[in-house]
């Protein structure tokens, strides 16, 4: 397992389509080190376990009759809970969307997902990802996994967090004034933020920042 969760997505790509691994070796792998270190860490506020095993075993079937959906085919990713998820709670943080299913993915998401990545949940932030700390009434504080009295930064704590704390490969987070950058540098992680309008930002909810991916 330790293999599995420090290689890279690129890396866990490349695996899958060389059928080294399968997709729900990894799946599984990711699975497992959230349920050992999402207690301390409160950085998965959405985990949608048998969905995501589910995908990964037609991702394998997918894959041994010789169709590849995409780059991400059969990568697991998370979501910070801002970001719109066709039938998973999107509550931004914020007590009026604490069950809120939205019926659509955002563009950003759809995108992803026709890559072939696999959605494991999604992650914390402050209330409508305004604030420096992942905290909010509806899930709590997310923690730094390097020191557990410290923050991991926001808005995009909750996948810096569990990035940095090998329970995913790779998220998607936003950032409008450091909401990326920040928590990466809290975590040790790499995030990266493309120039304004490069990604469609249809779906997203609350501060209009732009998309970016977070990775270890």
């Amino acid at each position: 397992m330790d293999k599995l969760i420090h290689a890279s997505a690129t890396a866990l790509a490349r695996a899958i389509l060389a059928k080294e691994v399968s997709s729900e070796e990894v799946v599984e792998a990711y699975l497992q080190r959230i349920e050992e270190v999402n207690p301390r860490l409160n950085a998965v506020v959405q985990l949608k376990a048998d969905a995501a095993l589910a995908q990964a075993h037609e991702a394998d079937v997918a894959l041994a009759r010789g169709h590849i959906k995409g780059p991400l085919h059969g990568v697991p990713i998370t979501i910070k809970d801002n970001i719109e998820t066709t039938g998973i709670i999107c509550t931004a943080g914020t007590k009026g969307r604490a069950s809120f299913v939205p019926t659509q993915d955002e563009t950003v998401v759809a995108r992803v997902r026709a890559a072939g990545a696999i959605i494991l949940g999604k992650t914390n932030l402050p209330e409508l990802g305004l604030g420096l700390e992942s905290d909010n009434l509806v899930y709590g504080r997310t923690n730094n996994p390097y020191d557990l009295s410290r923050i991991p930064g926001g808005s995009s704590g909750g996948e810096a967090a569990i990035i940095a704390a090998g329970g995913s490969p790779l998220g998607l987070g936003n950032d409008a004034g450091g909401s990326i950058r920040l928590p990466s540098h809290f975590c040790g992680i790499a995030g990266i933020k493309p120039t304004t309008g490069r990604v469609p930002k249809t779906g997203h909810f609350s501060w209009p920042g732009g998309w970016g991916d977070m990775l270890w």
